[in-house]
């Protein structure tokens, strides 16, 4: 399955209808952490994956296939924050809830890694996490010490909110999955003893999810609503620390676009720093501040005017287009970006069966126009441009910049090659400022007279 930010290898692996996900990590006291929580969560009847099978001397475990679709996956189909989809944040936010207090009873902190609780030494982690990875990296000029006594002011104020609850630490869209209308939650391997409001503002200020800041207040005053009914933490006091819980979780989060984009090179992670910098200046003007940080607010304020890093955003959107053999195997995703349309020719006229373009391919003027001359493939063009055209605008008004389209076929060499080149063609010319870029992954297979193609 695609690699996404951490080194954890997922597969998928089915048998009949059964499926399950196989994990390998190397990190085997991750690999603890994540087990342990998941059997206590289950007991517990949260709503975690179920573990079917575990090795951890080889650092590989099953467990339950929840699908594709996450929170984030399922936002991404709108530019409108929908009534439906606040609904579902509404829910995530009420097991998030859920999570933090009664996750945490009888929670043994033996499981955490790297740390049982969020204490000073998370706090500073993330901090020079933001310093080291983004601001020197991004070459922006601070003044060390001024920022290190902001840094100083911040952790001693954090500190002092209450921590016995359950920190699940990154709790955003991308870790929330939807199977029918029943939410799931993965990846709490970094779970640890925590405040309430460092969850709360992960999931709300989740920088690509670009959630509205009325919606966002509207959430975050439904949370609140669960927990003044809870009675396990006064709602003025999550109120009087949640600023700067959110500070610190978006200059973590940038740490960690900077440090995958800047330093692996991963350069679709910096593609998230100007979401960031948009929440950023947003929480400065409109939050009330318990403590102060000059020069750390100074420092954030000019990265909120920088040209240069708001222009991250403008990467222009490459459209992948891509045709395979089902034979082979659904295409992997090496984007890191996940989602795309896979479509099925296999329903359409087949010119492999006629013996004049069995060794031609799609792009031989031959099989084209045999398929033109087929009405269902006239037919089928006509929706796979709607569906492409109406994920285009979507993407390209949201600044995202992949979207992948694959063509499948029995062997990946007439049908699917055909609809590839013409779906390419058809969106450069519409589309003259994406990148398309076209490939045809069963090419070295074809049965063809080297003569025939054109590469």
């Amino acid at each position: 399955m695609p690699v996404s930010g951490s080194a954890r290898r997922y597969f998928r692996m089915q048998s009949g209808d059964f499926s399950a996900i196989g994990v390998y990590n190397a990190d085997s006291k991750e690999n603890r952490a994540f087990l342990a929580f998941s059997r206590h969560f289950a007991a517990k009847g949260l709503p975690v994956p179920v573990v079917l099978a575990e090795d951890l001397a080889q650092d590989i475990y099953l467990e339950e296939d929840l699908g594709d679709e996450t929170l984030f996956s399922y936002r991404s189909r709108s530019a409108e924050f929908t009534p439906e989809l606040k609904e579902k944040y509404r829910s995530v936010l009420q097991n998030l809830l859920v999570f933090q207090t009664k996750g945490a009873e009888g929670m043994d902190a033996s499981w955490c890694y790297p740390r049982a609780c969020f204490d000073a030494q998370s706090i500073a982690w993330d901090l020079n996490y933001f310093k080291y990875y983004f601001l020197k990296l991004a070459q922006v000029p601070f003044d060390e010490q001024s920022l290190e006594n902001d840094f100083q002011t911040l952790t001693k104020f954090l500190l002092q909110a209450d921590n016995r609850f359950f920190l699940y630490r990154d709790f955003q869209s991308r870790n929330i999955m939807l199977k029918g209308d029943a939410l799931y939650f993965i990846d709490y391997q970094g779970g640890r003893k925590g405040a309430l409001p460092y969850d709360v503002a992960s999931l709300l200020y989740d920088g690509k999810a670009d959630i509205p800041a009325e919606v966002r207040d509207e959430l975050l005053e439904c949370y609140l609503d669960r927990l003044g009914a809870s009675g396990v933490w006064p709602v003025e006091e999550f109120r009087k620390y949640y600023p700067a819980f959110v500070l610190v979780r978006i200059l973590q989060a940038m740490g960690s676009y900077g440090y995958r984009g800047f330093y692996e090179r991963k350069t679709h992670f910096l593609s998230s720093v100007p979401y960031a910098l948009r929440n950023v200046a947003y929480l400065l003007e409109h939050s009330r501040w318990e403590v102060d940080f000059p020069h750390l607010r100074s420092v954030l304020l000019s990265l909120s005017a920088s040209e240069k890093l708001a222009s991250l955003s403008t990467e222009p959107l490459t459209l992948e287009v891509r045709s395979f053999s089902f034979r082979k195997g659904l295409p992997a995703d090496d984007s890191g970006h996940g989602g795309g349309f896979v479509f099925d020719c296999r329903s359409l006229p087949n010119p492999g069966r006629e013996e004049a373009y069995r060794h031609l391919t799609g792009q031989h003027p031959d099989v084209i126009a045999y398929l033109e001359r087929q009405g269902s493939v006239a037919v089928y063009f006509e929706h796979v441009k709607a569906l492409i055209e109406n994920a285009l605008e979507n993407y390209q008004s949201r600044k995202f910049t992949h979207l992948s389209v694959s063509f499948g076929c029995t062997g990946g060499q007439h049908r699917s090659v055909y609809f590839a080149e013409r779906t390419a063609a058809y969106f450069q010319k519409k589309y003259p400022l994406i990148r398309v870029r076209l490939s045809h992954l069963a090419a070295g297979n074809w049965d063809i007279e080297p003569e025939t193609t054109n590469g």
